[in-house]
């Protein structure tokens, strides 16, 4: 019967205690100014990663681009006059030099051009003798003063006319008769790379539009522009002076050196890219226009360091990272950066290489010292 007495009074007692007892709550971090101290045996530390400062290193990049004409050394040639082409004088591929005749326009107007010329020449001519002749007379005292003076005038307007349309003839190009035959001649040297003209064609100098085929192309295909959309976050690494290995498909295993002319200052709003132009040398012709190419250059190891761009948070007008300092201690510190591209930061400014950062889990940290002030 004691036993048994025993017995009861030891449960109720062992029941008695696990009714009031409470578990013990975890340890919470620390949080002492820009500071936090975690417990050894955190599970909050589970949600972080670290990430060391390391010094940016060299690589390559690729960019896309296309082959085009060289526009310093490019014609696209329409006709200044109305008319039905009469004949064409070269063919696409042919090499042409300065004034050589491409086409023959049969032109009324053209023909009014050079009959005004002739009129202005024989009104010149008329004019002059006049002007002698008044001369003459007002010498010897027939007429008055005044009369020379008209004279002089008529023979002033004469040469003024006479040599405003020579000067538009010559334009147009001179000629010794009246024939309407206007010969459409090469501005530059060249090679004519393209022709979209054909005999009995009607043209116009309204067709000089954007977008409508010059009547001839003339170009020095060896010498090229190669035409580079670079995107926004590499545009810093490709600069005027700086030379970029041009690549083909067609000759895969070529290199051609490309030398960076302009870069634009502005992104093109349709591509949100950055345009970049370079010549290249093209004696050999193994390039032509609208070819399709990849530019490619290294951007050169610095002594900068590189983060990814999640460890870094914007607070206010400054970014701040968290800094590993092992044991569960992070100190959060201010940092001078900017944009590296593919994800990453350039610290230019507040770490040291080798030093940690959080790069998974700052907006916790951050959350946590926001709460403790």
């Amino acid at each position: 019967m004691r036993t048994m007495l025993a017995c009861f009074l030891l449960a109720f007692a062992i029941s008695g205690c696990n009714s009031t007892a409470e578990p013990t709550p975890p340890a919470q971090p620390v949080a002492e100014g820009d500071q936090i101290v975690f417990p050894r045996d955190s599970k909050q530390l589970s949600a972080l990663t670290s990430v060391a400062a390391e010094p940016e290193a060299g690589r390559d990049v690729t960019v896309p681009g296309r082959v085009v004409w060289d526009d310093t050394r490019t014609s696209r040639v329409f006709s200044p006059v109305a008319g039905r082409v009469v004949a064409l004088k070269v063919r696409p591929g042919n090499t042409v030099r300065v004034g050589q005749a491409l086409a023959l326009i049969s032109s009324p107007d053209f023909g009014q051009a050079q009959a005004e010329v002739r009129k202005a020449e024989a009104d010149f001519v008329l004019a002059g003798k006049n002007q002698a002749r008044a001369r003459e007379l007002y010498d010897a005292g027939v007429i008055a003063l005044k009369e020379l003076q008209a004279a002089d005038a008529d023979l002033e307007r004469a040469r003024v006319e006479r040599d405003r349309t020579l000067a538009r003839e010559k334009l147009f190009g001179a000629s010794q008769e009246i024939d309407q035959q206007f010969r459409l001649t090469a501005p530059v040297g060249g090679m004519v790379m393209e022709s979209n003209i054909n005999p009995g064609q009607e043209v116009r100098p309204d067709q000089a539009q954007p977008g409508t085929p010059a009547l001839f192309v003339i170009s020095d295909p060896s010498r090229l522009w190669v035409a580079i959309d670079v995107p926004e976050n590499l545009a810093e690494v490709f600069r005027p002076g700086m030379t970029v290995r041009v690549r083909t498909p067609i000759w895969p295993d070529a290199v051609f050196d490309a030398k960076i002319e302009h870069v634009a200052p502005f992104i093109d709003p349709s591509t949100h890219a950055v345009q970049v132009r370079a010549t290249i040398n093209n004696r050999d012709r193994r390039l032509r226009a609208q070819m399709y190419v990849t530019a490619e250059t290294t951007i050169a190891r610095s002594g900068a360091l590189r983060i990814p761009a999640a460890a870094a948070l914007l607070i206010g007008d400054r970014y701040y990272a968290f800094v590993d300092e092992s044991e569960g201690r992070y100190l959060r510190r201010a940092l001078q950066v900017e944009e590296a591209g593919f994800g990453t930061l350039r610290v230019i400014n507040g770490l040291a290489p080798g030093e940690k950062v959080v790069s998974e889990g700052a907006l916790l940290l951050q959350h946590i010292l926001s709460a403790k002030r």
